[in-house]
């Protein structure tokens, strides 16, 4: 019985013609296998596993047997899986995918399918196939390129999918949806610009100053200085301007002994929307006093630095005798003077009144003695001086709006003071002022550097060299030029 013995029958002879019969192969093939697997010929005849039709004695039935039973009952397991995960919810999964015996492969009907556990479901739309990543498909005549306009348009209806949530695009892959890139790019650029709208709402409501600069964080401010007592009351609005809102509020109670709060009070809201301060940045960043602390990429500081700078500038012209509103409190971004008019009436700017000839020029050498003081006494330029930062009121001129004033040292300091020099000398030319001087002249006159040009272009020619030479000098020495002082002061103008 061994198989590598030596075979008890002879092998028969037989002719080519026979050998080359298929009918004899066969016969010889099912002699082998009759010779060496009696058993499991006799059971593959019959039903393949029954109860009564049982037989293991061969490793191959046993093997095949045990695989079935573990195929069952790994089934069996992912069925509770199934339905312990899925449980009562309206969206289920399926473990279809890990199956060993399949529906279709079971000896249950096509009935019996639930079309949930299977690969495809009918009711769900085929997902339009595109060209692979090497580009095209196809060959010859037939080739089908990235290019192409059927595959462009599938792709650009896919991206669709990107854009914001926001932005409804539709089912437009199960309608087979094919967009131009002409459609696309419209589509694409409108999606962007609600995104961007949207966010500029969400800005504007939750941080910038809506209801005239009065945000939640700037009504509270204004309600502790009320409920501190003091302020007993805010009235309204007095004016608004491109960086500020100025209301009206009559004085409560002095907060500290030394501080005497006036009757009539104005309330100087600076704007915290930051495309106010844009163009900005030139009138503080450059100031000495401010540079360490200034940070461009914090808006919300700058805003409370340029309150800040403000009560500086007018604390230093309240003390050299310059008339300006009187400095209360500053609280972050909101600035508590004295209000310059009677009766919650402001006082007018110098635009708005009319002036006859003796008052007129009378104006004008009081603001010339101003900005002679502003310079020599204050080292100060306003910077944005003009008929209207200029009020009228009990017969004289008072400054205000001196946020942006920055000293002579600074690199556009000397450019500041002359269009302010063009603005007074033009406005007051205009009145009829016989005495008022130009631009140059009033300007060496509030300077006293005495540039002697006879044009305006070399006039600022050499003043944009002096700023150059002072900027050198700051950066290589650390200190500032002395260019700007002369043997002798300015004359002072009398009324």
């Amino acid at each position: 019985q061994c198989p590598w013995g030596t075979p008890s029958t002879t092998s028969i002879s037989c002719s080519l013609a026979d050998v080359m019969s298929e009918q004899l192969a066969k016969e010889l093939q099912l002699e082998e296998e009759n010779a060496a697997f009696p058993e499991v010929v006799a059971v593959a005849e019959g039903p393949f596993i029954t109860g009564e039709n049982i037989d293991t004695s061969s490793d191959l039935m046993l093997a095949q047997m045990l695989q079935m039973e573990f195929d069952r009952e790994y089934d069996a397991q992912l069925r509770r899986e199934e339905k312990k995960i899925n449980g009562d919810s309206k969206v289920s999964i399926s473990f279809e995918n890990y199956r060993k015996v399949h529906p279709y492969d079971s000896d249950s009907s096509e009935d019996e399918v639930d079309w949930q556990d299977t690969r495809h479901d009918p009711y769900r739309a085929d997902k339009p196939t595109t060209t692979p990543r090497r580009g095209f498909i196809g060959k010859g005549k037939d080739i089908t390129t990235k290019h192409d306009e059927v595959v462009c348009g599938r792709k650009n209806t896919a991206r669709m999918e990107n854009f914001a949530p926001e932005f409804q695009v539709g089912d437009g892959i199960g309608m087979d949806l094919k967009l131009s890139n002409q459609v696309f790019n419209a589509l694409k650029q409108h999606a962007y610009s609600e995104e961007r709208r949207s966010a500029r709402l969400h800005e504007k409501k939750e941080h910038s100053t809506a209801e005239k600069a009065v945000d939640p964080k700037t009504r509270l401010l204004l309600y502790k200085m009320v409920n501190a007592g003091m302020l007993e009351t805010i009235t309204g609005c007095i004016s608004t301007g491109k960086e500020s809102v100025v209301f009206h509020a009559y004085g409560g109670k002095s907060v500290t002994e030394d501080k005497v709060i006036p009757p009539e009070c104005a309330i100087k809201v600076f704007k915290t929307t930051l495309n106010e301060f844009k163009n900005r940045d030139k009138y503080i960043k450059d100031d000495y006093r401010f540079k360490d602390r200034f940070s461009k990429l914090n808006p919300r500081k700058i805003i409370r630095m340029w309150a800040e700078k403000e009560m500086h500038n007018l604390t230093r012209m309240q003390n050299a005798g310059i008339p300006c509103p009187e400095v209360v409190i500053l609280k972050k971004h909101v600035l508590v003077m004295s209000f310059i008019g009677q009766d919650q009436v402001p006082a007018p700017k110098l635009k708005d009144v009319t002036l006859s000839s003796e008052d007129m020029k009378k104006a004008y050498c009081q603001i010339l003695n101003m900005m002679q003081q502003l310079y020599k006494e204050c080292n100060l330029v306003h910077a944005d001086l003009s008929e209207y930062n200029m009020l009228w009121h009990d017969g004289k001129v008072w400054l205000i709006d001196v946020s942006q004033s920055v000293e002579p040292t600074h690199p556009h300091g000397l450019e500041f003071l002359f269009r302010d020099c063009r603005n007074v000398s033009q406005f007051f030319q205009k009145g009829g002022v016989a005495e008022a001087l130009n631009e140059r002249e009033l300007f060496n006159a509030v300077s006293g550097l005495n540039i002697t040009a006879d044009n305006e272009v070399d006039f600022q020619a050499e003043i944009e060299a002096l700023e150059k030479m002072n900027e050198d000098h700051v950066q290589n020495h650390g200190k500032k030029l002395s260019m700007f002082s002369s043997d002798g002061d300015p004359p002072i103008y009398d009324e």
